[in-house]
């Protein structure tokens, strides 16, 4: 699967593409930043609350000591209890994972996905070297439910055995990262989820204009 458009909700939609040109080096015309193969769409939020947003950037597995040093040059690591900022992740994952917020309190994440191509690039790291918007999260209610609704509607099969309050929908390229609306997000786990506004859509699933939505909570999701 693949995320190829992502409309987020903004307090400031100009501030926030600075911050994605110039933080983070990505290519920007007026609200859209391109990541990859993903167009991120900035909206004004209006009433919507902003935070607790998590996303995911794919980075070549082989670049990610760059991706990390580049990284390290903008923003500080978020850190769980431990102290640990740097996340290797076994089993149906084979990853690893740095975490850093973004402007209105963005959970987001580099992740080098080890089963996805490698790059040809040297050198230092810059920002056009992220394939994609990897992951998004939507809070749940119900994980179980909507694990079944995406399975129904998508296709969707969990990248990983899920749990009554976590599952990841999808594959390397792209997943929906169900929590619990109870779940703060890791490493610091003092952030709840949130999703409202969020409109993602969906490539490379079983069914064409097809619709998953939590209206209580906010998000909606749409194949092409």
């Amino acid at each position: 699967m693949r995320i190829e458009h992502l409309t987020l909700p903004v307090s400031d939609p100009t501030a926030m593409a600075g911050y994605f040109q110039h933080t983070l080096e990505l290519p920007v015309e007026h609200d859209r930043v391109q990541l990859g193969w993903t167009t991120l769409q900035l909206l004004p939020a209006g009433g919507l609350p902003v935070g607790g947003v998590h996303l995911a950037f794919n980075v070549p597995h082989n670049r990610f000591a760059q991706a990390t040093a580049w990284l390290d040059a903008r923003a500080q690591r978020q850190r769980n209890a431990e102290g640990q900022q740097h996340f290797t992740f076994g089993g149906r994952w084979d990853s690893e994972s740095i975490y850093f917020t973004g402007p209105d309190g963005l959970i987001l994440e580099l992740i080098g996905r080890r089963r996805l191509p490698g790059s040809e690039r040297r050198g230092a790291f810059h920002g056009s070297e992220i394939t994609c918007i990897s992951e998004v999260g939507l809070p749940a209610a119900s994980v179980a439910d909507v694990q079944a609704r995406a399975d129904a509607v998508f296709g969707l099969q969990p990248l990983s055995p899920p749990t009554p309050r976590f599952a990841a929908l999808g594959d390397d390229e792209g997943l929906l990262i169900v929590t619990d609306a109870t779940r703060r997000w890791f490493p610091e786990q003092r952030v709840l989820p949130n999703a409202q506004g969020l409109h993602v859509r969906v490539s490379g699933v079983t069914a064409a204009a097809a619709v998953l939505d939590d209206a209580a909570l906010g998000w909606c999701v749409q194949s092409e």
